[in-house]
């Protein structure tokens, strides 16, 4: 891990985090200061993912706990890709029973991921088409993780295309695989992966996303952003991302907040910050 000096993040009121996993450590050890740290970075809101049979239950809980002062947290459950083989009626059932709290706002994250394989292709094509039409009868944003499989994963959607625009996670493809997830009618969610400068189509599709189709995120306590590359990253450093991105796009940060934040309250339904 860095020994570099820490960099306080910049402010800019109004972000969403609208993807981290604050059970994780060291977030979880500091819930309370990560959540003030984040604050002090203008994160208004968080999305924390519940992502297996495991934790799911725990997230709710997390994201129903009352800590007055501090920005509410929201959750998103379901089962990871990697995890896929667990994915059966019964634990279809229980996502669906904790989806009837009002802070879970979306199901996921599934999806595909080729580059580990940690299931069959088969059993991740088969979870994430469960997951899709969970998500639709729910009507809640499906949450999606893709990696080195946006082809298949977008044949799934073609087969059992939802009513609600979803949300590509931690979007890592180049600006080919953005217009096919943008035709479909998703957001692109970008991590701190877009602030370094080797992933230059990411970085282009970043640049040239449609504002209103853009969102921001950690995925804490992985992929921290320049300039806290090689540290754990935390839901404060997206602040980082906003500055970065604003730079690359020639936006203003604070602009970029605000409309990533509205982006984040279209697509998961969440109500005003308490700000606003």
């Amino acid at each position: 891990m860095s020994t570099k000096k820490k960099q306080p993040p910049p402010t800019f009121r109004g972000l969403v985090d609208t993807h981290c996993h604050l059970d994780y450590s060291p977030m979880i050890d500091d819930l309370a200061g990560t959540l003030e740290r984040a604050a002090a970075a203008g994160i208004e809101r968080l999305i924390h993912i519940g992502c297996s049979l495991k934790s799911m239950a725990r997230a709710v809980e997390l994201a129903e706990a009352e800590r007055p002062g501090l920005p509410p947290v929201f959750a998103v459950i379901g089962v990871h890709p990697h995890e896929a083989t667990t994915v059966d009626d019964a634990a279809l059932a229980t996502i669906e029973a904790l989806a009837a709290s009002p802070k879970v706002v979306g199901i996921g994250e599934s999806g595909l991921d080729y580059h580990y394989n940690r299931s069959p292709p088969e059993a991740q094509q088969r979870a994430m088409a469960a997951h899709i039409e969970l998500a639709e009868r729910l009507q809640k944003p499906l949450i999606l993780h893709i990696r080195d499989a946006h082809a298949d994963a977008m044949e799934i959607v073609d087969r059992l295309p939802p009513t609600r625009p979803g949300i590509i996670h931690c979007f890592t493809g180049g600006p080919e695989e953005a217009a096919g997830w943008l035709q479909r009618g998703f957001y692109l969610s970008f991590s701190g992966i877009a602030t370094f400068p080797s992933a230059a189509g990411l970085r282009e599709a970043a640049r040239t996303c449609p504002a209103d189709r853009l969102l921001l995120e950690t995925d804490a306590p992985y992929l921290a952003p320049v300039p806290m590359r090689g540290r754990k990253n935390e839901p404060a450093y997206v602040a980082f991302t906003c500055a970065n991105l604003a730079a690359l796009r020639g936006d203003e940060p604070l602009e970029l907040a605000r409309q990533a934040a509205n982006n984040a309250e279209a697509a998961f339904g969440l109500p005003p910050a308490a700000s606003a």
